[in-house]
Protein backbone atom coordinates (compact mmCIF):
# COMPACT_ATOMS: atom_id res chain seq x y z
CA UNK A 1 0.00 0.00 0.00
CA UNK A 2 1.08 3.58 -0.62
CA UNK A 3 1.23 6.15 2.19
CA UNK A 4 1.58 9.90 1.86
CA UNK A 5 4.15 11.22 4.34
CA UNK A 6 4.25 14.84 5.50
CA UNK A 7 7.45 15.93 7.25
CA UNK A 8 7.59 18.86 9.64
CA UNK A 9 10.24 21.09 11.29
CA UNK A 10 13.81 19.79 10.97
CA UNK A 11 12.76 16.77 8.94
CA UNK A 12 11.06 18.97 6.37
CA UNK A 13 14.25 20.99 6.00
CA UNK A 14 16.33 17.82 5.55
CA UNK A 15 13.98 15.59 3.54
CA UNK A 16 11.47 17.93 1.95
CA UNK A 17 7.86 18.36 2.94
CA UNK A 18 6.35 15.33 1.20
CA UNK A 19 7.18 11.73 0.32
CA UNK A 20 5.35 8.58 -0.72
CA UNK A 21 6.27 5.32 0.98
CA UNK A 22 5.15 1.80 0.10
CA UNK A 23 4.48 -0.73 2.88
CA UNK A 24 2.72 -4.10 3.02
CA UNK A 25 -0.99 -4.16 3.80
CA UNK A 26 -1.63 -4.19 7.54
CA UNK A 27 1.57 -2.30 8.37
CA UNK A 28 1.71 -0.36 11.61
CA UNK A 29 3.24 2.95 12.60
CA UNK A 30 6.20 0.98 13.99
CA UNK A 31 6.70 -0.57 10.54
CA UNK A 32 6.61 2.90 8.98
CA UNK A 33 9.12 4.23 11.51
CA UNK A 34 11.47 1.34 10.66
CA UNK A 35 11.06 1.92 6.93
CA UNK A 36 11.78 5.63 7.22
CA UNK A 37 14.86 4.83 9.30
CA UNK A 38 16.06 2.44 6.58
CA UNK A 39 15.54 5.12 3.95
CA UNK A 40 17.21 7.86 6.02
CA UNK A 41 19.72 6.22 8.43
CA UNK A 42 21.40 9.57 9.10
CA UNK A 43 18.09 10.76 10.62
CA UNK A 44 17.60 7.66 12.80
CA UNK A 45 17.99 9.41 16.20
CA UNK A 46 15.40 12.03 15.26
CA UNK A 47 12.99 9.55 13.67
CA UNK A 48 13.19 7.45 16.84
CA UNK A 49 11.61 10.23 18.90
CA UNK A 50 9.18 11.69 16.36
CA UNK A 51 5.42 11.50 16.89
CA UNK A 52 3.14 10.33 14.10
CA UNK A 53 -0.33 11.64 13.34
CA UNK A 54 -3.07 10.41 11.03
CA UNK A 55 -5.77 12.95 10.30
CA UNK A 56 -6.20 15.12 13.38
CA UNK A 57 -4.97 12.59 15.93
CA UNK A 58 -1.61 11.37 17.17
CA UNK A 59 -1.23 7.60 16.88
CA UNK A 60 1.05 5.19 18.72
CA UNK A 61 3.39 2.66 17.15
CA UNK A 62 0.80 -0.15 17.32
CA UNK A 63 -1.72 1.71 15.16
CA UNK A 64 -2.52 -0.02 11.86
CA UNK A 65 -2.25 2.18 8.77
CA UNK A 66 -4.71 2.06 5.88
CA UNK A 67 -3.92 2.45 2.17
CA UNK A 68 -3.74 6.03 0.95
CA UNK A 69 -3.72 7.60 4.39
CA UNK A 70 -1.73 10.75 5.07
CA UNK A 71 0.78 10.44 7.91
CA UNK A 72 2.40 13.48 9.54
CA UNK A 73 5.86 12.93 11.04
CA UNK A 74 6.44 15.52 13.76
CA UNK A 75 9.77 15.97 15.58
CA UNK A 76 9.72 16.85 19.29
CA UNK A 77 9.48 20.52 20.13
CA UNK A 78 12.85 21.54 21.53
CA UNK A 79 13.74 24.82 19.92
CA UNK A 80 13.26 22.99 16.63
CA UNK A 81 16.43 20.95 17.06
CA UNK A 82 17.83 18.04 18.96
CA UNK A 83 16.36 15.12 20.89
CA UNK A 84 14.01 15.61 23.86
CA UNK A 85 15.48 15.36 27.37
CA UNK A 86 13.49 12.20 28.11
CA UNK A 87 12.26 9.53 25.69
CA UNK A 88 11.04 5.96 25.42
CA UNK A 89 11.90 4.68 21.94
CA UNK A 90 11.35 1.52 19.94
CA UNK A 91 14.24 2.04 17.55
CA UNK A 92 17.99 1.63 18.24
CA UNK A 93 19.54 4.25 20.49
CA UNK A 94 22.46 6.31 19.18
CA UNK A 95 24.78 7.11 22.13
CA UNK A 96 27.03 9.28 19.99
CA UNK A 97 24.19 11.48 18.81
CA UNK A 98 22.85 11.87 22.35
CA UNK A 99 26.32 12.74 23.62
CA UNK A 100 26.66 15.36 20.91
CA UNK A 101 23.26 16.78 21.87
CA UNK A 102 24.40 17.77 25.38
CA UNK A 103 27.56 19.60 24.29
CA UNK A 104 27.54 23.25 25.31
CA UNK A 105 30.26 25.86 24.96
CA UNK A 106 30.29 26.59 28.69
CA UNK A 107 30.41 22.95 29.75
CA UNK A 108 33.85 21.38 29.82
CA UNK A 109 32.80 17.83 30.67
CA UNK A 110 30.57 15.34 28.86
CA UNK A 111 29.69 11.88 30.16
CA UNK A 112 27.66 9.27 28.31
CA UNK A 113 26.54 6.11 30.09
CA UNK A 114 25.35 3.27 27.86
CA UNK A 115 23.58 0.31 29.43
CA UNK A 116 23.54 -2.74 27.14
CA UNK A 117 21.90 -6.15 27.25
CA UNK A 118 24.46 -8.68 28.45
CA UNK A 119 24.81 -12.37 27.78
CA UNK A 120 25.36 -14.60 29.62
CA UNK A 121 23.50 -13.36 32.69
CA UNK A 122 23.61 -15.37 35.93
CA UNK A 123 25.22 -18.15 33.95
CA UNK A 124 22.42 -18.35 31.39
CA UNK A 125 22.57 -17.36 27.73
CA UNK A 126 20.33 -14.40 26.88
CA UNK A 127 18.74 -14.35 23.41
CA UNK A 128 17.03 -11.00 23.91
CA UNK A 129 15.17 -8.86 26.41
CA UNK A 130 11.68 -7.43 26.01
CA UNK A 131 11.24 -4.01 27.60
CA UNK A 132 7.77 -2.71 28.36
CA UNK A 133 6.53 0.26 30.35
CA UNK A 134 3.51 2.06 31.69
CA UNK A 135 4.65 4.85 29.42
CA UNK A 136 3.01 7.90 30.98
CA UNK A 137 4.19 6.86 34.45
CA UNK A 138 7.69 5.99 33.26
CA UNK A 139 8.08 9.28 31.40
CA UNK A 140 6.87 11.22 34.46
CA UNK A 141 9.43 9.53 36.71
CA UNK A 142 12.21 9.88 34.14
CA UNK A 143 11.39 13.57 33.74
CA UNK A 144 11.50 14.07 37.52
CA UNK A 145 14.90 12.36 37.70
CA UNK A 146 16.31 14.56 34.94
CA UNK A 147 14.87 17.78 36.36
CA UNK A 148 16.08 17.04 39.90
CA UNK A 149 19.54 16.14 38.60
CA UNK A 150 19.72 19.41 36.69
CA UNK A 151 18.69 21.31 39.81
CA UNK A 152 21.41 19.57 41.83
CA UNK A 153 24.09 20.42 39.24
CA UNK A 154 23.75 24.02 38.01
CA UNK A 155 24.57 24.48 34.35
CA UNK A 156 24.09 20.80 33.54
CA UNK A 157 22.39 19.40 30.45
CA UNK A 158 20.87 15.93 30.95
CA UNK A 159 19.28 13.45 28.54
CA UNK A 160 17.74 10.09 29.46
CA UNK A 161 16.51 7.74 26.71
CA UNK A 162 15.36 4.14 27.16
CA UNK A 163 14.43 1.41 24.69
CA UNK A 164 11.12 -0.41 24.55
CA UNK A 165 10.46 -3.69 22.77
CA UNK A 166 13.02 -6.30 21.75
CA UNK A 167 16.68 -5.55 22.53
CA UNK A 168 19.45 -8.01 21.62
CA UNK A 169 22.67 -8.73 23.55
CA UNK A 170 25.19 -5.96 23.01
CA UNK A 171 22.56 -3.41 22.00
CA UNK A 172 21.98 -0.29 24.13
CA UNK A 173 18.86 -0.41 26.28
CA UNK A 174 19.43 2.91 28.03
CA UNK A 175 21.57 6.01 27.44
CA UNK A 176 22.28 8.81 29.89
CA UNK A 177 24.11 11.83 28.47
CA UNK A 178 25.28 14.66 30.72
CA UNK A 179 27.37 17.77 30.30
CA UNK A 180 28.46 20.07 33.14
CA UNK A 181 30.95 22.90 33.56
CA UNK A 182 33.39 20.60 35.44
CA UNK A 183 34.20 16.88 35.27
CA UNK A 184 33.36 15.90 38.85
CA UNK A 185 29.78 17.04 38.55
CA UNK A 186 29.46 15.33 35.19
CA UNK A 187 30.46 11.95 36.64
CA UNK A 188 28.23 12.47 39.69
CA UNK A 189 25.19 13.53 37.68
CA UNK A 190 25.48 10.69 35.17
CA UNK A 191 25.76 8.09 37.92
CA UNK A 192 22.89 9.63 39.88
CA UNK A 193 20.55 9.42 36.90
CA UNK A 194 21.19 5.76 36.10
CA UNK A 195 21.14 4.64 39.73
CA UNK A 196 17.81 6.38 40.36
CA UNK A 197 16.38 5.01 37.14
CA UNK A 198 17.25 1.44 38.19
CA UNK A 199 15.54 1.94 41.55
CA UNK A 200 12.48 3.91 40.47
Amino acid sequence: MDLDILYFAGLREALGGYARVELPAGATVADLRRRLTELHPDRAPLLAVCRFAVGDDFVDDAAVLVPGCEVAVIPPVSGGEGPPPVALVREPLDPGALGDAVVREGNGAVNVFVGTVRSPNAGERVDHLEYEAHESMALARMTAIVEETRAAHPGSVVLLHHRLGTVLPGEPSVVVAVSTPHRGASFDACRAVIERLKVE
